[in-house]
């Protein structure tokens, strides 16, 4: 005689199709908000930037002063975003020149705003030959640098919040202090 299923088995069978089914419909229904929503990034650009000063003193520190006016826009169309969380430092040659943290703020869908970050650098102490390249680069009129920030950033979409570190690396090329501009940039962000 063929075995008679258990009443525990049959409700274990409908709990875990009852879960499937609601698995398979809130994935349905992720990818319908994922596909009307069609969220993107938030971008970190430099807009400009200048170097006021380099100054070497020995033994092979360095000074600097840094002035970079950041873009930070939300691009999607029915997003807003918070930026809770905003490190940005100097790098020249992936050595740490200066850092500092920005003040949290928030962005309705599609704002931009345009941040002025003050980047002084003091007592840096380079490895001699790291130090001799700057001095070449500043004689040379083209001084490169590149900025990092590191951001958390909250989503809000209605009820739905969520949250993700982003980053942003920026190449930048100046002309020699006192009165250096920006050159070029080179600019991109990632999760």
């Amino acid at each position: 005689h063929p075995r008679k299923t258990k009443p525990i088995v049959w409700c274990a069978a409908i709990i875990c199709m009852i879960i499937s089914i609601l698995i398979i419909f809130s994935g349905i229904a992720t990818l319908i908000v994922f596909l009307a929503v069609q969220p993107r990034n938030p971008a970190f650009d430099a807009a400009s930037a200048s170097l006021g000063a380099i100054t070497f003193n020995p033994p092979q520190s360095i000074n600097g002063d840094v002035t970079i006016v950041a873009n930070i826009s939300n691009p999607n169309k029915k997003l807003s975003v918070r930026f809770e969380y905003l490190f940005v430092e100097l790098y020249f040659s992936e050595n740490l020149a200066a850092s500092q943290l920005l003040q949290p703020f928030s962005q309705k869908p599609g704002e931009s705003r345009l941040v002025t970050i003050h980047l002084l650098s003091s007592l840096m102490y380079p490895p001699p030959s790291v130090a001799m390249e700057l001095q070449q680069q500043e004689q040379r009129n083209r001084v490169a640098f590149t900025v990092r920030g590191t951001f958390k950033v909250k989503v809000k979409m209605g009820s739905i919040r969520y949250s993700y570190w982003l980053h942003g690396e920026c190449q930048l090329e100046m002309t020699s202090p006192p009165n250096g501009v920006l050159i070029t940039r080179s600019c991109r962000t990632k999760r």
